[in-house]
């Protein structure tokens, strides 16, 4: 059977190399037929996302394109808005957004606390989408504030997508949002997460996301270690219990992360935690794992996460041919 020309498939760059390198992968992907491309927001850690995505917008004809995961924090959500609605008119409505809290790798080195997160994430919502729809916001926010602000050009249903791993997020995501980014969920509580999300949604059809690594050799275990540990630090006391995760360990990988960024904190990451939360075998294994992943838990689309450009367009092509054939009888 011919591969369908889109799949339930995603990928998330990280912008990390020069633009023009990023972009091909970007043109890849809308080739091998993934229906959506996001691009990290990491602040001073990547190029600009917005700057990469207007060049990915140029490249492209169909695939859909947006920031994922931006924050109320670096920019006002004003400009953020303002960004995506200039991205949609670019891309001609290919433009979504993915807002989240926001890591340490992003915020640390820019001296930014979060402070509450979560009404700080509803109130983005709100105000996005006003803005989206001509409205004139007006907002005294936790984190920003509106004064009669508004947007003259814009597309209404432009899709938000919220992310996050606790479950105060998880539940404002099934409420508010138009869809739902799963990153890196520890995989015994990945159905709890889509049951919740499922159950408070009204919005339908209603997109889950799951995004997380597929290992299938020593060098991708190296990077999935570094990919974890920014994101470890800042999980639910839940998943660190599971996984055995001390308070010396986070306060060690953070260390790390400080001094040396992914790759140094990798060393903290243990194999056995990648186990628990990447799909990690042969190629044939991580293939029949990630098609059952997707059918037993209804999930919309998969996201592949790619770090850097070295070996991005083998993997592409890789996770591509996971889903050839009629998987939906799988």
């Amino acid at each position: 059977m011919e591969r369908p020309s889109s799949l339930p498939l995603s990928v998330n760059l990280m912008p990390n190399s020069p633009i023009l390198d990023v972009v091909d992968l970007g043109v890849l992907a809308e080739q091998l037929g993934y229906r959506r491309c996001w691009v990290y927001d990491e602040g001073l850690y990547t190029r600009d996302v917005y700057v990469t995505l207007a060049a990915l917008a140029l490249a492209t004809k169909e695939i859909l394109i947006g920031p994922g995961i931006t924050n109320p924090y670096v920019r006002h959500p004003g400009v953020t808005a303002a960004a995506v609605a200039t991205l949609d008119e670019l891309s001609e409505s290919r433009a979504f957004v993915g807002i989240g809290a926001g890591g340490g790798l992003t915020l640390d080195p820019l001296g930014i606390q979060r402070q509450n997160p979560v009404m700080a994430l509803s109130e983005m919502v709100k105000a996005s989408r006003g803005l989206f729809r001509g409205e004139t916001v007006d907002l005294d926010g936790t984190a920003f504030s509106f004064r009669s602000a508004s947007l003259e050009f814009g597309r209404s249903d432009i899709e938000i997508f919220l992310a996050g791993r606790g479950p105060l997020v998880t539940k404002l995501g099934g409420q508010v949002a138009d869809g739902f980014y799963l990153s890196y969920i520890h995989k015994s509580l990945l159905k709890k997460h889509i049951n919740n999300l499922r159950t408070v949604t009204k919005k339908q059809p209603f997109t889950v996301i799951y995004s997380t690594m597929v290992v299938t050799s020593e060098s991708e275990m190296a990077e999935a270690r570094a990919a974890l540990s920014f994101r470890l630090v800042d999980s639910p006391p839940e998943v660190k219990d599971l996984i055995g995760m001390t308070d010396a360990d986070t306060e060690l990988i953070r260390d790390s992360l400080r001094s040396g960024g992914p790759v140094a904190a990798a060393a903290y990451v243990p194999e056995a935690w990648v186990d628990q939360f990447a799909i990690v075998g042969s190629e044939k294994e991580a293939g029949i794992e990630l098609r059952k992943t997707l059918i037993d838990n209804g999930i919309s689309e998969f996201q592949l996460p790619l770090s850097k450009v070295k070996g991005a367009r083998s993997l592409l092509e890789r996770t591509a041919a996971m889903f050839e054939g009629d998987w939906e009888d799988f």
